[in-house]
């Protein structure tokens, strides 16, 4: 059937969704959410779409596309198309076989794989798969060929470089931007790291965000490429460089549950590292009240990464750190920047200097560097991870002269009474942090001015919280009226 294209000035935020009349539909013996295969004319350009039926919102003969459908057709509105009804995707069985908790295959999690990039599935199937990886688990084998298989489908890097390195935070710690630090040190240290980071999505900021505060994070391929061919590193958004990817798909689903099945989490990790080409990763495992795992669930998880590292024929080291309490000042994208600035200027918060020290010491060790520790201080001490860190800054198209957005409206939270800081709540002031208006903007977040264990008059101030929004920030002050006794607890 040959329809003429209609502009829906709608995005879905990932999936093909294309809109039929009833009448259409009923010709062609569609339901709501069946699949149909759109091919433009004289061309060998096609997609398979989601259908969503309308009484009223399109006239027969025509069909509606939503923007991501039509960026991927490459059409344009008052075109004409063909469509046709597709058949399920073969990935839909290998979805159920392992539902039925089975074992998949290469060849199962190549169809799978590929189903995904090309979008054939739908959020509601792809969730499925998920949910089944989730309670079925997944083996090491099943990792490591889906960690290979989205690499070889999907985006690589290709840089020649005989060695690599990278490092990866399985994150639930706010603050703690250790790698905008190490990133320069290495590359200052003559080694070569290309790093993929991500966004936020439950947490006040990921280092992207926070990158984003003083350069673009969003590059081609090619740019990526060049940036770390002329400076050594790089610190970029990884969906920009594969956004129809596999893995991406997998992420965009997992999260609205916090479905976290380590399988795919080992396989998301292992395969970001893999495509840049990294054949020397650290990976940095936090733990402790109010971090994502408890120190026998780390520990557990740090095995697994290193057996899943020597099948994919990487060098790994993984180190278990204290994920208690935020690292930094700073909490969300540009107060946590300006932290990044003043530990490369030779200041700045000492937990987060001397945490970003110790990774990029076991970075070389790892490496082979001789007098690893050394080398770091030298390079940082001189300020040559901080010239290092301007030149990628201004690599990735960012400005000579930095700045720094500062927010409009602050609310200063006072100690009610003397004495020691027991326990600083890592969940709380991310929430916190988040209703002050981060990542989003740049210039919220919160400053915190105590440490766990730190002596403390009543008074003193604890933490800032800034917002852009006078709104937000009476929002923010009515979450630390409900909750300031748990925030930061003083004993």
């Amino acid at each position: 059937m040959k329809l003429e294209v209609k502009h829906f000035d709608l995005s879905t935020g990932g999936p093909l969704v294309a809109v039929l009349d009833d009448e259409d539909a009923k010709k062609l013996g569609l339901m709501a959410l069946d699949r149909i295969r759109i091919r433009r004319l004289r061309s060998k350009k096609e997609i398979i779409a989601n259908v969503d039926i309308s009484t009223e919102g399109i006239k027969p003969g025509k069909i509606g596309l939503f923007f991501e459908t039509l960026q991927r057709l490459g059409v344009q509105e008052g075109v004409h198309v063909d469509i046709e009804p597709a058949s399920r995707p073969r990935s839909i069985d290998v979805i159920m076989k392992k539902l039925d908790g089975h074992i998949l295959t290469r060849e199962e999690l190549s169809i799978l794989v590929d189903d995904l990039i090309h979008d054939r599935l739908s959020e509601v199937e792809t969730t499925y798969f998920v949910a089944g990886a989730y309670t079925k688990g997944f083996t090491l084998e099943e990792s490591a060929m889906l960690t290979e298989i989205s690499v070889d489908l999907g985006f690589k890097l290709g840089l020649k470089n005989k060695i690599i390195v990278d490092k990866h935070c399985i994150g639930g710690v706010p603050g703690n931007r250790t790698t905008m630090i190490i990133v320069p040190i290495i590359a200052a240290a003559g080694l070569t790291i290309a790093k993929t980071s991500s966004r936020s999505i439950t947490s006040p900021a990921g280092t992207a965000d926070v990158m984003e505060v003083l350069a673009p994070v969003s590059l081609n391929h090619e740019k990526v490429k060049r940036v770390v061919q002329e400076t050594g590193g790089c610190i970029v958004w990884q969906s920009s460089l594969s956004p129809h990817g596999a893995d991406e798909k997998l992420i965009k689903v997992r999260h609205p549950l916090s479905l976290d099945p380590q399988g795919l989490l080992l396989a998301s990790i292992m395969a970001k590292k893999k495509a840049v080409g990294a054949t020397h990763v650290l990976i940095d495992i936090p733990v402790g009240e109010g971090a994502k795992l408890t120190y026998r669930a780390g520990n557990m998880l740090k095995k697994k990464f290193i057996s899943l590292g020597r099948k994919l024929g990487m060098k790994i080291k993984v180190i278990i750190t204290d994920g208690s309490q935020p690292i930094g000042s700073g909490i969300g994208p540009a107060l946590e920047a300006r932290d990044v600035l003043e530990v490369l200027e030779g200041d700045g918060p000492e937990d987060l200097r001397a945490k970003s020290i110790f990774i990029a010491t076991e970075l070389l060790k790892l490496a082979g560097v001789k007098k690893a520790k050394q080398v770091v201080l030298d390079v940082l001490n001189s300020k040559a991870a901080y010239h290092k860190f301007l030149e990628i800054i201004r690599a990735q198209g960012g400005r000579k002269h930095l700045i720094i957005p500062e927010a409009k409206y602050f609310y200063s939270v006072e100690s009610p009474k003397s004495g020691v800081v027991k326990h600083i709540a890592n969940k709380l002031i991310a929430k916190l942090a988040r209703i002050a208006g981060t990542p989003d903007d740049k210039s919220a977040g919160i400053y915190l001015n105590v440490r766990r264990n730190n002596h403390i008059h009543k008074g003193d101030v604890l933490f800032t919280v800034y917002a852009n929004n006078a709104k937000r920030l009476d929002y923010a002050k009515q979450f630390v009226k409900r909750h300031h006794k748990k925030v930061v607890v003083v004993g």
